[in-house]
């Protein structure tokens, strides 16, 4: 059926018993500015995108209304998945889950009847089942033992989405409309979904109720029937008119039928299925009837843990089963009997008499099946194992050994087929030939590059995504699922209704009103306004914080937005301040300032020096321009430095003055007194007073002159004699020195007359002679200033014989000690000093010493020439026969 033109582009589904919905009314226009990233293509169908939303809603509204009660989740799933197929095939946002590209009207396609009701290309599915079906025939081929064309007839293949099995046979040939009733259905009629032939669906509704779907040719599941009929409640109490798709009620009553134990009643409300077993609790009797016990109804008959021991019909023997209901039976020992292994039969023996062994071989076979038991009749049970050596082979044949028969064999070899995957071996112990399929995960990037095959290894291509992304607006009344990789080709639906999200930013109370939208919501457009902490305003398009879109309906964007630089990135702080202002350098010098902007709180430096006073208080600071410490903890200034320190020594005069320097360096206020310790002898010389230089300095003249005096006698020799002052310390020269008054021997030129003159006697004595005592040396004063007589003469003489005769003896004592034996080393050196003398024989031994090496020398190396040479030859000779035999080999294979 087809809508007329007069309805105004809405379609007429025939939807009968159903309430028809209401006409939903349309908000008033709003701002579209939340529109302006869509496509105009877009924008040119949104009419014809809202007529179908409308339709749809008006379609489903009942149906969504009927379920809302708790009847089914499973109906209002498929009920969701019509909706989506329909608002995905109107807005032309079907996309191919083999090749993620977007099916268009013209396109021909398949759909998945099964499960999922996906949409493909009809070419990509055909691709996907041939090369799915080729892969499990080769498969089947390698593994079981049937032929290609057998394993061919026998092969299926899966949807990509929902996995739902398919023969070969199934494999799409053509391109039909939904419900399979119209071969290649048209795409240039607007009135028709895409991909419908237009007509009534017609397809059998679910739960084989005998009637059809009535809605037009649509893709998904077909909705639960809408037909009302007469039906009765679970327990069969109630009967009512309800829809066909949910005659299946419960009533909410008791559901009171007649239990399995046919004494009590269901207490369960109505419900589906069977009823639960009876839990009414009661006394019951076990089989044998021996023991009573309290159980559930459900449990009454059970047995007990007592043996039956009652007596047989043959009188000797008892009962061997367990508890157990009716008679014992007959005694197993009667009639005829067989001897343990059954060849020897015996007839009317008595029950109580042992049946004899007939001592043939046992002959059962035994639990490996090709052998038998070799003992004799023997009562029993067989041997468990089989011990018969055979020669067995391995599972994979590389391994033949002789074994019990009991022991399975098996080696250590590693099987290296590869499995069915193509990629892995198999790495299996002894493998038979049957390779497991493969153990690992895919793990290959999907074709929607977002996830990874979650599928073990396989052959071929992976399977697509199976995920489903949800494209909606803000509010999430208009949504639509795509495939999962496609969902940056899709666009976004448009939704008539008012976003329902506030503004953050400070303009909030005089933003105005827009339309839902897919996505963020649009940035305000206002001034920012926002003050500054320096006083200025930002003069930017409002950046404050934005709604965050929904991330479940979120998309990455294809094209990063180039924002201008008038506008501010939103949800960031204002940007820096840009206005100028002047500022000056981090010296604070006058007349060095500069235009800046605001924000940039960089620093300068001028090429002024710095200027400031130094700590010292004494100089100035040589550095160019820089930040001081005091400035920088006031003004936040960064990168502060201190002014130079002053490194030279303290320069000031000290008070009193002194000849010695502050050791302190450069330092502001008065130096420290001068502590100094200074040397001052006394003024004879003889003491040396140690005192500190502000005390010494601090005195006068006379008092230091006394405090330099020792007051002891002065210990300088007077000037012209060799005698003391004999005054106490004092300064200056010594007084009156040509006044000594002590006394002198004064000798004759011999020295042998003397007498004791006064000190200033023998200084006159010198004047008059014409010399000054002052030239006369010290051992020499007073001498010869006495005239010489007779005596001195005579002594003069026998001095001279005792000199002459002190020489001799002296010569005499030197004589004999050149006979003394010289030291070990003094004759060790003077023997090394001689000029060694060496014989002729010695002379003739070295030469010919000489010749013999010279000689030796000469043969070894005519040696060493012959023999190198005679190597070099041999060497020649092997080269070339290896030639020869290289040559004859490759003739050989030539």
């Amino acid at each position: 059926m087809k809508p007329s033109p007069a309805s105004g582009g809405r379609l007429d589904w025939p939807v009968p018993n159903m309430n028809s919905a209401n006409d939903h009314d349309h908000p008033p226009l709003l701002s579209d500015s939340s529109d302006t990233d869509t496509d105009s293509d877009h924008g040119q169908s949104s009419s014809v995108l809202l007529r179908h939303t409308d339709l749809s809603d008006s379609i489903f509204k009942s149906y969504f209304e009927f379920i809302s009660h708790g009847q089914s989740s499973a109906t209002a799933a498929d009920l969701s998945k019509i909706q989506s197929f329909l608002t995905s095939s109107s807005s032309g946002a079907l996309s191919c889950l083999i090749c993620l590209e977007r099916i268009r009207p013209s396109d021909p396609t398949w759909s998945c009847t099964s499960l999922c009701y996906a949409v493909f290309h009809l070419f990509c599915i055909q691709s996907w089942a041939r090369q799915a079906s080729d892969l499990a025939a080769a498969r089947v081929a390698t593994r079981l033992p049937v032929t290609a064309d057998k394993a061919a007839e026998s092969a299926t293949w899966n949807c990509p989405k929902c996995r739902a099995e398919y023969s070969k046979i199934q494999i799409p040939k053509s391109y039909v409309c939904f419900c399979g009733k119209l071969d290649n259905p048209p795409s240039d009629d607007p009135w028709v979904l895409p991909h419908s032939c237009g007509e009534v669906c017609n397809r059998p509704l679910k739960n084989n109720c005998g009637h059809y779907c009535l809605l037009l040719c649509h893709p998904g599941p077909c909705p639960s029937c809408p037909k009302l009929v007469k039906s009765r409640c679970f327990c069969g109490s109630l009967q009512d008119v309800r829809r066909c798709g949910y005659k299946e009620f419960s009533c909410n009553n008791p559901c009171s039928k007649l239990l399995d134990c046919g004494v009590h009643r269901c207490s369960e409300i109505c419900h589906v299925g069977p009823c639960p077993p009876c839990r009414a609790r009661g006394v019951f009797k076990c089989q044998c009837g021996q023991k009573k016990e309290e159980r559930e109804c459900c449990d009454r008959i059970f047995q007990c843990d007592a043996p039956c021991e009652k007596v047989l019909s043959c009188g000797k023997h008892i009962c061997q089963k367990g508890c157990h209901s009716g008679e014992c039976g007959e005694c197993p020992f009667q009639g005829k009997r067989t001897c343990p292994c059954g060849k020897r039969i015996y007839k009317d023996i008595p029950c109580d008499a042992v049946v004899q062994l007939c001592g043939a071989t046992c002959d059962k076979m035994l639990s490996c099946g090709y052998h038998k038991c070799p003992e004799r009749c023997h009562r029993g049970q067989c041997i468990g194992t089989c011990r018969t050596v055979v020669r067995k082979s391995c599972r994979c044949g590389s391994l033949k050994k002789e074994v019990p028969c009991h022991q399975e064999l098996s080696c250590e070899r590693k099987c290296q087929r590869i499995r069915d995957c193509g990629r892995h071996p198999c790495k299996r112990r002894c493998c038979d030939g049957d390779c497991p399929p493969c153990s690992e995960i895919c793990g290959k990037r999907l074709r929607c590059k977002n996830h990874k095959c979650p599928s073990p290894c396989h052959r071929g291509p992976c399977a697509p995504c199976p995920i489903m992304v949800t494209i909606s607006c803000a509010c999430g009344e208009t949504h639509f699922e795509v495939p999962c990789g496609t969902e940056m080709d899709q666009k976004p639906p448009k939704c008539p209704k008012r976003c329902p999200i506030t503004p953050l930013c400070r303009h909030a109370p005089n933003s105005k009103p827009h339309k839902c939208h897919y996505g963020a919501c649009p940035s305000c457009r206002l001034p920012c306004e926002e003050e500054y902490p320096c006083g200025h305003k930002c003069k930017l398009r409002c950046h404050g914080s934005k709604p965050p879109p929904n991330p479940e309906f979120t998309l990455k964007p294809k094209k990063k937005k180039i924002i201008k630089q008038s506008e501010g990135v939103p949800g960031t702080p204002c940007p820096p301040c840009p206005e100028f202002v002047w500022r000056s350098c981090v010296g604070q010098h006058i007349g060095a300032e500069r235009m800046m902007v605001c924000s940039d709180r960089s620093q300068f430096r001028c090429e002024n020096l710095c200027g400031n006073p130094l700590p010292c208080s004494n100089h100035f600071c040589t550095k160019t321009c820089h930040a001081l410490e005091t400035l920088s903890s006031l003004n936040q200034l960064q990168g502060s430095e201190r002014c130079e320190d002053c490194c030279l020594p303290c320069q000031k005069v000290r008070v009193p003055k002194c000849p010695h320097h502050c050791p302190q360096p450069c330092h502001p206020g008065e130096c420290p007194p001068c502590k100094v310790l200074i040397k001052r002898s006394c003024h004879c010389g003889s003491m040396v007073h140690v005192f500190e230089c502000i005390y010494y300095n601090s005195l006068s003249a006379k008092d230091q002159e006394t405090v330099r005096s020792c007051r002891g006698p002065c210990h300088r020799k007077l000037p012209h004699c060799t005698h003391l002052c004999p005054h106490s310390c004092h300064p200056g020269q010594c007084p009156y020195p040509d006044k000594c008054s002590k006394k002198v021997t004064v000798r004759c030129k011999c020295q042998t007359l003397k007498k004791e003159w006064l000190c200033q006697d023998v200084q006159a004595a010198y004047h008059r002679d014409g010399c000054h005592p002052r030239d006369i040396p010290k051992n020499h004063f007073g001498i010869g200033l006495i005239p010489c007589n007779s005596d001195c003469k005579s002594k003069v003489q026998v001095f001279e014989s005792e000199l002459q005769l002190r020489k001799s003896q002296v010569t005499e004592e030197k004589a004999p000690e050149a006979g003394k034996p010289l030291p070990k080393r003094k004759r060790r050196r003077e023997r090394i000093q001689e000029p060694s003398q060496s014989t002729k024989l010695q002379k003739i031994a070295a030469t010919t010493k000489r010749l013999l090496l010279f000689v030796f020398l000469f043969v070894g190396l005519l040696a060493a020439v012959y023999y190198g040479y005679e190597s070099l030859l041999w060497l020649n000779d092997w080269m070339n026969e290896v030639d020869e035999r290289r040559h004859r080999r490759y003739s050989r294979i030539s």
